[in-house]
């Protein structure tokens, strides 16, 4: 999928093997307040929990979303993000498999933007867009705004919501 972020200070490039330690990084960005809640690990265990879970999910990913686009999301040619994207998942539609970006990096508006251009390509495509997003992420909050809505639910706590142009 050809895609260029409408942000003016925001590039996309291909993941590659050297992106493992900063892709690693943004993960366990992801899972801070979560481990500072576990009773009783170590620093070390925390870390190596973290990674063995990243290198999991990542393989997952790799192994699930054959023909998705994984790239790194750059501010100023420094790593800020992720942004794994499926043009056409199981042929139902635009799937964002997966955005982060680095806390300090969070809330300058760099998510929406990509999420809006997302929606511009899928308004293009006449495809729906959908996201997967934990019930409790404060990143739903932003979904909801966008005007995603909420089509399923798995397991009380994973929310597919999904985006449509509407006329």
């Amino acid at each position: 999928m050809e895609f260029t972020p409408g942000h003016p200070e925001i590039t996309l490039r291909r993941i590659d093997q050297s992106d493992m330690p900063s892709l690693l990084a943004m993960y366990a960005s992801t899972r801070e307040e979560e481990m500072s809640k576990v009773p009783g690990w170590s620093e070390t265990m925390k870390r190596e929990f973290i990674k063995s879970q990243f290198d999991a999910q990542h393989s997952h990913y790799q192994k699930n979303y054959s023909g998705a686009d994984f790239w790194v999301i750059c501010k100023n040619k420094s790593s800020v993000g992720r942004l794994y994207v499926h043009e056409n998942f199981q042929g139902r539609g635009m799937r964002i498999i997966d955005i982060t970006l680095l806390p300090a990096f969070r809330n300058y508006g760099i998510g929406s933007s990509i999420l809006k251009d997302l929606m511009q390509l899928s308004t293009q495509s006449e495809k729906p867009l959908s996201i997967h997003v934990e019930s409790f992420n404060p990143a739903k909050n932003l979904y909801n705004r966008l005007g995603f809505n909420k089509i399923s639910e798995t397991n009380g706590v994973y929310h597919l919501m999904e985006w449509k142009h509407t006329i």
